[in-house]
């Protein structure tokens, strides 16, 4: 038998009660504060409060995209059983299968049990949930429906992972045939080249102008292979700079809205997670102008993202948002018309539902055109190096033939 600490509300009153039960189990002794007529709030092992402040004060792990849907689903399935927050994370602290996930419901056990509520506590960690999770769960929280917050707060992750998943399948293959392309290329110039150089030499001919240069640089690349990986380090690093630093970046996020296919594709990825937040938050009961600010959050490519900050202005001054929307050129026309229709017919929540349905289409379609597009375009890119390699090889050797 294990002694439980609770902390309950007597029923028919406000009071609130403190004491202990014995139970074999946290199940059995909630059953047990039940059938002392009161309703528990909070309910911990004794042993638990001894290791509680055993613990030093830990800092808050970062949960990635997969770690948070894992966090919110089990506190989600918890919520909706009716067991109290507190009680709750004790549990996902207890049995979570990873350690983030743990470390995360334990901090936020000890300071909503130092008197904070759950969205307020989670407030003071920006960085590792994200001001949309945040701000839903502050509506929710606000609106006492936290449970049906939290359960759409899981199908907005659930659908953020799966873009993220089509997307990178998507530039997944590419990338993969460029490196393998690169791989090939440097084999074939440190090696095979220079193997051919004593051969062409004995032959006492003028060289095509592509085989020296690639002889040459294959032999510089023989003679300096430090500089191969030094090489990949620095082009690495100029990418990654290039992505970071926010000029470059802004650049790029114009550039790419120009480009045929892959234009749709930012779009509509990004759009996607806009409206799946907006209606999440509308359905919440967030204010419109707050809902526009926290979908606002979601987007990654600058360009989109200042010209729904103009929106969002515009319906702070008093316009209809498929109006503001409208003006900013850049969301699709059918998702417009669609927040129109439930604007004028007060069936917003449901017609944002209507247009997350049609991004999904759109962007399925949109991935699938790019597949087949990539597949003879990277055919056409391997061939093509194949052929400069080949030609490199033989044409002294057709040369030499022709000259016999």
């Amino acid at each position: 038998m294990a002694i439980f600490n609770y902390t309950a509300i007597k029923d028919g009153t406000n009071e609130v009660v403190k004491g202990k039960v014995e139970a074999e189990s946290l199940r059995e002794a909630r059953s047990a504060v039940y059938a002392l007529g009161f309703t528990p709030t909070n309910l911990v092992e004794e042993k638990s409060l001894k290791q509680e402040k055993a613990k030093p004060a830990g800092k808050m792990p970062k949960l990635g995209l997969s770690e948070q849907i894992d966090f919110t689903s089990t506190l989600q399935i918890l919520s909706a059983a009716g067991i109290p927050i507190i009680e709750s994370l004790l549990f996902i602290e207890n049995d979570s299968a990873k350690l983030k996930i743990r470390q995360c419901a334990t901090e936020l056990r000890r300071q909503i049990m130092n008197g904070g509520t759950f969205a307020g506590t989670i407030a003071k960690y920006p960085e590792q949930f994200g001001q949309v999770y945040i701000g839903l769960c502050k509506a929710g929280e606000d609106s006492g429906e936290l449970e049906k917050t939290l359960d759409r707060i899981l199908e907005l992750l659930n659908k953020q992972a799966a873009i993220r998943s089509k997307v990178i399948g998507t530039l997944m293959y590419p990338v993969f045939v460029i490196l393998l392309a690169v791989f090939i290329v440097i084999v074939m110039l440190v090696f095979v080249f220079p193997i051919f150089k004593e051969m062409f030499d004995s032959m006492g001919m003028q060289l095509p102008w592509i085989t020296r240069v690639l002889m040459e640089m294959g032999l510089w690349m023989k003679a300096n292979w430090v500089a191969i990986p030094i090489g990949f380090a620095i082009t690495i690093f100029l990418i990654n700079f290039l992505f970071r630093w926010k000029p470059s970046r802004w650049k790029i996020d114009d550039i790419v809205l120009k480009i045929p296919i892959l234009s749709d594709l930012i779009q509509f990825s990004n759009f996607a997670n806009f409206i799946s937040v907006m209606q999440v938050a509308y359905d919440a009961g967030v204010p419109i102008l707050e809902c526009l600010v926290l979908s606002n959050l979601t987007l990654t490519n600058h360009t989109l993202e200042s010209r729904v900050v103009e929106a969002t202005e515009k319906v702070q001054q008093g316009h209809h948002l498929s109006a503001a929307l409208r003006s900013t050129r850049t969301m699709p026309k059918m998702i417009l018309f669609m927040i129109a229709t439930g604007e004028q017919s007060g069936r917003l929540g449901d017609m944002l539902g209507q247009a997350v349905s049609f991004i999904d289409k759109q962007l399925d379609m949109i991935i699938d055109i790019m597949t087949k597009m990539i597949e003879p375009i990277m055919l056409v890119v391997i061939g093509t190096i194949v052929l400069i390699l080949a030609s490199a090889l033989y044409l002294p050797l057709f040369a030499s033939y022709m000259g016999m």
